[in-house]
């Protein structure tokens, strides 16, 4: 008999990619998603739609999550507002990342009281490491100040550790798609902060691994990264992607960086899941070459020749250049 599973979220970078792993492997698994009910996410798991089950709905809607909560075996539980959403507006942050986990604990509590629930946390629970770059599970959860998405994280963490449930924490490093976008977010992280990114190709295969693994994550909590392969500076990921999409290496200045109250390092213990897992393929040099791929020819070309223009809109979003300024 297939395990039903539960995603939330399915619709989103890492949920996208998850989805997909678990339809991969429909000899195995019966999926059941939960997508935020827009046109944007009806467009994207249409064609998905029947190999899982596409449930539209409002995880700050009990009755939501009595519905996708029946008879389940697992919960993959991914749906949040992320930054920079998540810092603009609190009180929505507070209601899906906080009111929507609860609303799905104590539903999966009800009604699938065996499951196992794995959820989704981050790196931001550590707050800012700039000084000191090398966290492990057990180092002290603070999030920086003004960081509401860390916050919620938080206090979803001590939900989900209080609950009846079987329960996982995977805490996330910065997890990157091969087309990620640049956002005026990526001022607000020093350029000296250390990173040690996963892809979203790595990030899904350990969700869905997890599924036949669950007695070893059982009660623990463990930081989810691509090892040490993957760790960089910000300076030098951030300079190689610029180089890449056409914009050039230095094309802003120091000044537009934030230079502390961000959040990312390198995780001491990230082999500790893998050893798990094995999720960690993907090198740094294997995430640039899929970023510069999912460019294409034409939007570098198009980037160097509007750069002036480019980097004058995105200085302006920019709230450490603007005080410079």
């Amino acid at each position: 008999m297939k395990k039903r599973i539960l995603l939330t979220g399915g619709a989103g970078a890492v949920g996208f990619e998850t989805l997909k792993e678990l339809i991969h492997r429909n000899d195995l698994y019966e999926t059941i998603v939960l997508a935020k009910n827009s046109k944007k996410h009806h467009k994207l798991l249409k064609k998905y739609e029947d190999r899982a089950r596409v449930f539209y709905g409002d995880i700050r809607d009990k009755k939501t999550t009595d519905a996708i909560a029946k008879n389940i075996d697992f919960v993959i539980h991914l749906a949040a507002v992320i930054p920079p959403l998540a810092d603009a507006e609190p009180e929505l942050t507070e209601q899906v990342n906080i009111g929507g986990t609860t609303n799905l604990i104590e539903s999966t509590e009800k009604f699938s009281p065996e499951a196992f629930f794995l959820y989704s946390s981050s790196v931001a629970v550590y707050g800012d490491r700039l000084s000191n770059p090398w966290i492990k599970v057990g180092d002290k959860v603070k999030a920086s100040p003004g960081d509401e998405y860390a916050k919620t994280k938080i206090k979803a963490e001590k939900i989900i550790e209080a609950s009846s449930l079987n329960w996982g924490i995977f805490r996330l490093t910065a997890v990157m798609h091969p087309h990620q976008k640049f956002d005026p977010l990526m001022f607000h992280m020093p350029l000296e902060t250390k990173m040690e990114i996963c892809t979203t190709r790595d990030t899904a295969y350990a969700l869905v691994q997890a599924i036949e693994n669950s007695g070893r994550l059982n009660k623990k909590i463990f930081n989810l990264s691509g090892g040490e392969k993957c760790r960089v500076t910000y300076r030098d990921f951030l300079g190689t992607c610029l180089t890449n999409s056409g914009l050039g290496k230095n094309a802003f200045p120091d000044a537009a960086f934030a230079k502390a109250g961000f959040h990312c390092g390198y995780y001491k213990d990230s082999h500790e899941l893998n050893d798990i897992l094995g999720f960690q393929r993907d090198s740094i040099d294997d995430y640039y070459f899929h970023f510069k791929n999912g460019l294409g020819k034409t939007k570098p070309i198009l980037a160097s020749i509007f750069r002036p223009v480019i980097i004058r809109y995105f200085l302006h979003k920019s709230d450490p250049y603007r005080r410079f300024a």
